[in-house]
């Protein structure tokens, strides 16, 4: 089995700790190693170093180097610039189109997720290699724990096996009524952006569904073989669509398989999901050892200085060297409007 871990995003969530010289995958906010470091970690014991590859932007590599010393320096396929995950998928088939077998599995995974149960993980890696070997696109569908609206949902259909279910469809973010209603359904998930597959599967996947992104992989495979490894394709991969994989290929497929997963996942996908997987003290309080609480409930706080709560509840907030971040736990996830107005102003030194 091939691992396949996508590495290249900005965490733009967790400003003001990630920032553009060290994004989110790079940082130790869910244990004493990097987010990436505890990906790979994960996957001990059932794919070797030699079979790990890491995709990353240009401007990454290096951090990619530096926290993976361990993976052999061809296993860092390089964007030129990052893009979305079917032109990043779809990249690193072409890189590894000449140096593996067509027949063999892929895993796909995001470098920044959390996962506490890692021997249920494997398990379920498992169980997709049978549906992957008949011709399966496969995902793994995170058993909901309430109505989300921040994540995407799949739909299980019919049983392909007493764990594994045919997808009916893919649905986008919804509201919380519609979430409401996934949930009481009962055979709704939350859609984890991991997936298992055949490299044949996924490479004809993209022939007969994003053709635009196929012609593009022969033209950068084109310029591989004829030149080097090292040759610039940014001219080529800057046509690619900014599509991702999940509307480009896994909604148009017609062999889909879902399977259920309940292993304290998350995606921590701003600092309120940090938090919600976070020790607290007998308040909800997560915050640093020097700390005066009076009457203050459920905030998170991240600081290397002395703090006092009181009387607040449900906040965030997150102090670094340059920048102090303080929200309401329900908007942290509108830092990302921070960071982008940040970007329109040109303060490059806070990002």
């Amino acid at each position: 089995m091939i691992a396949l871990i996508m590495a290249g995003g900005t965490g733009t969530r967790f400003w003001p700790v990630s920032r553009k010289s060290k994004p989110k995958q790079f940082l130790k906010i869910a244990g004493d190693k990097s987010m990436i470091q505890l990906t790979v970690e994960r996957l001990q014991g059932a794919v070797e170093d030699k079979y790990i590859y890491i995709v990353t932007a240009q401007s990454q590599a290096a951090l990619v180097r530096e926290h993976l010393p361990q993976l052999p320096a061809e296993n860092i396929i390089i964007e030129p610039f990052g893009m979305n995950t079917a032109p990043c998928i779809g990249l690193s088939l072409a890189y590894l189109y000449d140096r593996i077998s067509h027949d063999e599995s892929i895993v796909v995974l995001p470098a920044d997720h959390v996962i506490r149960d890692t021997g249920q993980f494997l398990e379920s890696l498992k169980q997709a290699e049978q549906p992957a070997a008949e011709g399966y696109l496969v995902t793994f569908g995170i058993v909901p724990e309430y109505p989300a609206t921040g994540y995407g949902y799949i739909e299980a259909g019919k049983k392909y096996s007493d764990d594994t279910f045919h997808v009916k469809q893919f649905k986008e973010k919804p509201d919380i009524e519609t979430a409401t209603g996934f949930l009481k359904q009962g055979n709704f998930y939350w859609n984890s952006g991991m997936f298992y597959w055949k490299f044949d599967t996924i490479y004809k996947a993209f022939e007969e569904h994003m053709p635009q992104i196929s012609a593009l992989l022969e033209e950068i495979r084109f310029i591989w073989k004829h030149q080097n490894i090292q040759a610039g394709i940014a001219d080529v991969y800057v046509k690619m669509p900014r599509t991702p994989i999940d509307i480009g290929i896994m909604e148009k497929a017609e062999k889909r398989a879902v399977i259920p997963v309940d292993y304290g996942w998350s995606d921590v996908g701003s600092w309120k999901a940090l938090a919600d997987i976070s020790p607290t003290d007998e308040n909800g309080n997560f915050i640093g050892k020097k700390n005066l609480v009076i009457d203050a409930k459920n905030n998170y706080i991240k600081t290397d200085k002395f703090i006092s709560l009181i009387g607040v509840d449900n906040l965030v907030v997150i102090e670094t060297d340059d920048a102090i971040l303080i929200s309401s736990k329900e908007r942290s996830e509108d830092v990302k409007k921070v960071v982008d107005t940040l970007t329109a102003e040109k303060q490059d030194n806070l990002l």
